[in-house]
């Protein structure tokens, strides 16, 4: 068992500092599902050499009580893929490589270039960028393709996940049998093949017991159509609070799990990573953003909510994925402030559905789901900056700042 599900978890602090903020958090409270919040939030205590220890603190967390993961079902995704490079062991082989992605069965589509490059090819790496600064729906279904579907949900196992599965691409409405057929891929330099993938096929299902999987009182169908009906998010991708938490805690502090229990990735692995999930839309060059489409925070939910007028601290970077999708909002982080010396894990799912119609895209994410966010990463940061630790840590692997 994993240290994360072994650890014993606070179930009281959290819900009493909502309860010490009603200005903030008293109509999520009273609310009569309390919006489908779950929260885990980890305190990180260095020791004398630096290693982190930590403790956790729980609000109405249920591994079993289903919201749908939306796009952080990409962190995984990318982390799993840059391991499958090193996994295959094949000279010439990388991480920067070009591949073509072509179809061979119903509704897969080919890639043969990525204008967002550099070199205008796609690479694991270019996808990997495209995932963590924008959560590009792209980039996560080609991913998805290299890893296949069984590996994938094998891999996820190995790395301690007890209630997770990714069984589907996003935003195409891939389900049944056209998301259990992967997509043949070829990595190549020039006129030579350095690798090729064959189409893969995954007969399996991989069934979790979950409630709340029907929801809601009816959904717009592909007509534009009222459907009088519940919602069903059953077979789609499950990944639950814990499972997040646990799989960005393996990324940032592989030092404090068995060397079994690590993901195999090389230093530059870890760098990219740790980068680009930190970075910002308009610090990159390749991919380039137009920053009114994405703005600086547009990623960062916990701490700085969607607000597009919100001056950055310079000093706080968040390494985090969120997800947005059907009224949930969903965000898995490690916020760091490098000058006080400041640094938590916190993984938020909210949702606002107030009229029980899916597909509709009607939910209250500007009114509830992002200033939530915002507000519990803000109040739980300034808890932090009240806690004395006895030795302050050493962030400086993390400081990607130029």
């Amino acid at each position: 068992m994993s240290d994360a599900y072994a650890q014993k978890i606070d179930t009281v602090y959290l819900e009493k500092l909502l309860q010490s903020h009603p200005d903030l958090f008293q109509s999520i409270l009273s609310h009569p599902t309390k919006n489908e919040v779950q929260i885990l939030y980890t305190q990180i205590d260095r020791d004398k050499s630096n290693r982190p220890h930590f403790r956790s603190y729980s609000y109405r967390l249920n591994p079993n009580w289903y919201f749908y993961p939306a796009s952080t079902v990409k962190l995984p995704t990318a982390i799993l893929a840059l391991e499958k490079i090193n996994d295959l062991h094949i000279a010439g082989l990388s991480k920067d490589t070009p591949l073509r992605i072509d179809s061979a069965f119903e509704k897969q589509t080919k890639v043969l270039v990525d204008e967002s490059a550099a070199n205008g090819l796609p690479s694991v790496a270019q996808y990997v960028k495209k995932i963590l600064l924008t959560s590009d729906n792209d980039a996560q279904n080609r991913l998805f393709e290299f890893i296949g579907r069984a590996e994938l949900n094998t891999k996820l196992k190995k790395y301690g996940t007890q209630y997770s599965r990714i069984v589907n691409r996003l935003a195409i409405g891939d389900k049944g049998i056209w998301a259990k057929h992967t997509n043949p891929i070829t990595f190549y330099n020039g006129e030579n093949i350095i690798y090729k993938q064959e189409a893969q096929f995954d007969p399996k299902d991989y069934p979790i017991k979950l409630a709340n999987t029907l929801q809601g009182k009816g959904y717009m169908n592909d007509k534009d159509e009222l459907v009088h009906e519940p919602w069903s998010f059953e077979g789609l991708n499950v990944y639950a609070l814990q499972d997040q938490q646990l799989i960005l805690k393996k990324l940032l502090f592989p030092e404090a799990f068995q060397p079994k229990d690590r993901f195999n990735l090389k230093k530059e692995d870890y760098a990219l990573l740790y980068d680009y999930m930190s970075r910002y839309p308009f610090e990159s060059d390749f991919p380039k953003y137009d920053s009114t489409e994405f703005w600086p925070t547009y990623s960062k939910l916990l701490f700085y909510g969607r607000e597009k007028n919100t001056t950055l601290d310079p000093n706080i970077r968040i390494f985090n994925k969120y997800g947005d999708s059907y009224g949930y909002n969903i965000d898995n982080a490690y916020i760091v402030d490098f000058e006080h010396g400041v640094e938590f894990m916190l993984a938020v799912v909210v949702q606002s559905n107030e009229n029980g119609i899916y597909n509709d895209g009607r939910y209250e994410y500007e009114t509830v789901t992002y200033p939530f966010l915002k507000n519990i990463g803000q109040v739980i940061y300034q808890e932090e900056l009240k806690r004395v630790k006895k030795f302050k840590p050493d962030l400086s692997k993390f400081d990607f700042r130029e």
